[in-house]
């Protein structure tokens, strides 16, 4: 049987958060989320999309002809084929990144993947949905991203970096919520709290176009 994927949608443009912010980078955002985030601004992938074979969606990302490709979603992982469209991407050359919720296993995806992975801060109404054991799985060069909502939300990041020492291990980000939370703000708490090790992550491409533009 030929291996597929939902699909809500392929696109180029530059990649808007971590380490590789700024670079022009091709996203493959899959269908479907089992996490119900209250500041989750990709609601439209959670449903439709439309299912697409490995080969066309290689077709499409050779089209494209960028060398860093991003897997996102929705929650990319709950679709159990995307382990192997990114092994099979590795294979061809790419340079591959998956933004995931921290929610699904981690331990299947190919060593050369770069990771992303949220841990969910209690105002985004998902923190029991955490999965802890993830952090066993991630390499030093792997991303933590706390998306911060409110200053309690942030001192709870806070308190799990100091306590995991997981500036010491991963690359941490915290992002300030859109709309939520002043990037200002979160600056200053991070300073006061003397983090770091500690990144700020803002989503670029919301202040470069409409913060509710799809494709970009």
């Amino acid at each position: 049987m030929q291996r597929s994927l939902l699909i809500t949608e392929i696109y180029k443009s530059v990649q808007g958060e971590a380490a590789y912010a700024g670079w022009p980078c091709s996203f493959v955002r899959l269908t479907g989320c089992p996490l119900r985030c209250r500041w989750c601004d990709t609601v439209y992938g959670f449903h439709g999309g439309e299912r697409r074979s490995f080969e066309n969606i290689l077709a499409e990302l050779d089209r494209l002809g960028c060398p860093l490709v991003e897997i996102t979603g929705g929650e990319p992982l709950a679709q159990p084929e995307t382990p192997a469209l990114i092994e099979t991407l590795i294979h061809l050359g790419y340079k591959v990144m998956i933004e995931t919720s921290g929610s699904e296993p981690i331990e299947h995806l190919h060593p050369a993947t770069h990771i992303i992975m949220d841990l969910k801060c209690p105002d985004s109404g998902m923190e029991d949905r955490n999965l802890y054991e993830n952090l066993s799985h991630l390499k030093s060069t792997d991303e933590i991203k706390f998306v911060i909502a409110s200053r309690k939300d942030f001192e709870w990041a806070r308190d799990r970096v100091r306590m995991g020492d997981l500036d010491t291990h991963f690359q941490i980000l915290f992002s300030s919520a859109f709309g939520l939370v002043k990037p200002a703000d979160l600056v200053e708490w991070i300073l006061d709290a003397g983090l770091h090790r500690v990144r700020l992550n803002l989503q670029q491409h919301k202040y470069i176009w409409n913060p509710r533009a799809k494709g970009v």
